[in-house]
């Protein structure tokens, strides 16, 4: 999928805002391009006021980012604003998010998150559960370690 030029700046400017720099979680220009230009990639974008689909001229409160592989799919980045947290947002984008995968026959999806993540109760809610630890799997900049928790999302 071949994202618009506009639509990376939005992706960005949220990534920017959402994802803590001291987790070294979000990714650069280059490799959000990249993504978009394999196969079986997909984003859908959030406005403040729950519209899927951004006007130009509205600000963006989130995105998401995935790739799926026959019938599987991972949600490679999730991210709401700060300003726009807290407004039934994410859950609306993730929701939108699972019924777009379940539409294309997609049976499971796979994340990845940080321990103490505060997305994790989204992700319990939308049925999420943990399969796996890896431990000391992020790195922070002061060199602190911790774990990444895989988790699953059965669709069939």
């Amino acid at each position: 999928m071949i994202a618009p030029h506009d639509d990376i700046d939005r992706i960005m400017d949220v990534m920017v805002q959402a994802f803590p720099p001291e987790y070294g979680e979000a990714w650069n220009r280059r490799q959000v391009s990249d993504l978009l230009l394999l196969s079986g990639t997909r984003y859908g974008l959030v406005a403040p006021g729950g519209s899927m689909a951004p006007e130009a001229h509205e600000e963006t409160a989130g995105f998401f980012l995935s790739r799926s592989v026959l019938d599987e799919e991972e949600l490679l980045l999730f991210a709401i604003s700060p300003a726009w947290r807290r407004r039934g947002l994410g859950h609306a984008l993730l929701s939108c998010f699972i019924d777009q995968a379940k539409g294309r026959g997609i049976n499971r999806i796979f994340l990845e998150m940080r321990a103490e993540n505060p997305a994790g109760h989204l992700y319990a809610a939308h049925g999420f559960v943990p399969t796996g630890i890896r431990p000391l799997y992020y790195r922070t900049p002061s060199g602190k370690r911790l774990d990444a928790i895989s988790q699953e999302l059965r669709l069939d």
